[in-house]
């Protein structure tokens, strides 16, 4: 890949959970270990949230070779977003909060040991998943990883940012215990493949990775071209701090009111008035009602390669 790559555009994202104070000395660092293998990087800051998408858009119509991104999985989400559909392949720095997609790929956590991989990763297609949700717009979302209806999305969106900023995917974890406390887990209705049924959360993974060490999807594969759904019908939240032991056991295949299925599409339908809040890749996409569905060969990803490959 070192001869076909020349010319990249480096998004970053300034204030990228643990990146800040990162750049722009470790950029510039990584920055001559793409010059080394040939690839001459230009830095795109992203300027706020949205800013992602058209930095993505700049770069195809400038006819850059690669896009590079040194951010948080919001910030590459945003990228994505920008990049769907085209052939300009996609490289990433893992420099946020809680870098699933980063740890799905095996990429390091130092930005110039990630840099030093671009040049000699393989170039694949692969499947993004899709989101058209109330309140997302008529153009809905794209996302890399996974996506979640029910409590995880009330979670994405009542986390303190600034808190986040200071600590971490520990932000998280405060927020979702918060949220224990205060969500009654009103059920919504899950349809895929003609099977219809109730649940109090749904996570749709592209990803094994779900946040820090912890993996729902299991049986995800990047590669691909469908979803690994996890449905919940647990109503109590004593039911859901049940599902904590066995999630960090990576047992929560054995747990009741829980089941796996596979599905390219699904639509998911809120059964009360109560609003059930969406997230895709961490972040906040609008609420039920939703449809999710794959869009094959949307994405070309430049996958690091293990040694002597």
């Amino acid at each position: 890949m070192a001869e076909a790559i020349r010319d990249a555009l480096l998004i970053f994202n300034p204030t990228a959970g643990r990146a800040r104070g990162l750049h722009p000395t470790a950029l510039d660092r990584a920055r001559k270990v793409l010059a080394r293998d040939g690839i001459d990087a230009e830095l795109a800051p992203t300027d706020g949230p949205g800013s992602g998408p058209d930095l993505a858009r700049r770069a195809i119509r400038e006819h850059r070779k690669m896009v590079i991104v040194c951010g948080g999985d919001g910030t590459l989400n945003e990228v994505v977003n920008g990049l769907a559909r085209s052939s300009v392949p996609l490289a990433l720095l893992p420099a946020g909060t809680a870098n699933v997609f980063a740890k799905e790929l095996g990429l390091p956590w130092n930005v110039e040991k990630a840099a030093s991989l671009v040049a000699h990763s393989a170039l694949r297609r692969v499947a993004l998943g899709h989101v058209s949700a109330t309140e997302l717009g008529s153009e809905g979302r794209y996302f890399l990883s996974l996506a979640g209806a029910g409590p995880d999305g009330i979670m994405v969106r009542a986390v303190s940012q600034s808190l986040k900023a200071r600590t971490g995917t520990l932000a998280f974890w405060i927020e979702g215990f918060r949220q224990l406390a205060l969500y009654n887990f009103p059920g919504f209705r899950v349809t895929a493949h003609h099977d219809s049924s109730e649940a109090t959360l749904m996570v749709a993974g592209r990803t094994k990775h779900y946040g820090g060490p912890l993996q729902i999807t299991t049986c995800a594969d990047l590669y691909g071209n469908d979803f690994e759904l996890m449905l919940c019908s647990a109503k109590t939240r004593w039911r859901y701090l049940s599902y904590i032991p066995l999630l960090f056991a990576g047992q929560l295949r054995r747990a009741r009111q829980i089941r796996f299925v596979r599905a390219t599409e699904m639509l998911c339908e809120p059964i009360s008035d109560q609003p059930i809040w969406v997230q895709v890749d961490g972040e906040p996409a609008g609420r039920l009602p939703a449809q999710f569905w794959i869009v094959p060969d949307a994405l070309t990803l430049a996958v690091p390669q293990p040694p002597n490959t």
